[in-house]
């Protein structure tokens, strides 16, 4: 129960850590460069795929085979397709009627829900990576609260001008990254069935992992800065992944 207990806590801690740091900066930066934001994005999209390419899927193929590790992949892509599903039918229903400073408030909030869906399935990947091995679950804790710098950013700027006050702008971030930790309450209970179980959770983690690069990272980051930074972000990142994998 201790280690169920521990891996639940780092699973809380590092979910809440890179949300509250880019809350932090949404908060306090009196300039937002879209340059800087741009090498975030672009930094945790190299980090995360070094990490599918070089941790998740080489340790999940030494307990399982290609197949439950294909479908662990399929299963982590469309979960995370549905949550991006639901956030933007949200934002749609929301934004086709407000035209004023609210509409930053409750895109704000809608945000916060988004990253709080978002959240458990890369608790999971926390939790599942502890049952693995220890080396595993800090590297995906790191990438992860990396990968929540931006996202903490982009929730408490809109926040921040729809008129909250910046202590409950911070509230909501640390709340967002809460489900974090319940995501890797339920991995780390998960992945003590059997191996296999646990190579499914390492495949579904980096399908999660995959869709986010491509489907979020990549796009928003070439969306809010066209230029050498995101290509000199990616590489670093990627760099950086080697090296927190072999290392």
């Amino acid at each position: 129960m201790s280690e169920l207990l521990k891996t639940t806590l780092l699973g809380l801690f590092f979910g809440t850590f890179g949300t509250t740091i880019g809350g932090i900066l949404g908060v306090l930066l009196k300039t937002h460069s879209k340059k800087f934001l741009g090498f975030i994005l672009s930094l945790a999209s190299g980090l995360m795929t070094a990490i599918v390419c070089f941790e998740l899927i080489p340790e999940a193929l030494e307990i399982s085979n290609i197949y439950n590790i294909l479908v662990g992949i399929i299963l982590g892509i469309i979960s995370m397709i549905g949550c991006d599903l639901l956030v933007e039918k949200k934002f749609t229903n929301n934004n086709r009627i407000l035209k004023n400073k609210n509409s930053l408030l409750k895109t704000g909030i809608i945000v916060s829900i988004g990253l709080a869906i978002h959240n458990f399935p890369e608790g999971l990947a926390i939790g599942s990576g502890f049952e693995a091995s220890l080396k595993l679950g800090y590297s995906l804790a790191i990438a992860i609260a990396l990968h929540d710098i931006p996202e903490g950013i982009s929730m408490a700027i809109p926040m921040k001008s729809g008129g909250i006050k910046a202590s409950k702008v911070m509230l909501y971030v640390v709340l967002s990254g809460v489900t974090t930790g319940l995501g890797a309450f339920f991995g780390a209970i998960i992945g003590t069935i059997s191996q296999k179980i646990i190579a499914m959770c390492l495949a579904f983690a980096a399908g999660c992992m995959l869709y986010i690069v491509s489907g979020e990272l990549i796009p928003e980051s070439n969306k809010i800065y066209k230029g050498r930074m995101n290509a000199v972000g990616n590489i670093i990142g990627f760099l950086l992944g080697i090296l927190s994998t072999t290392v």
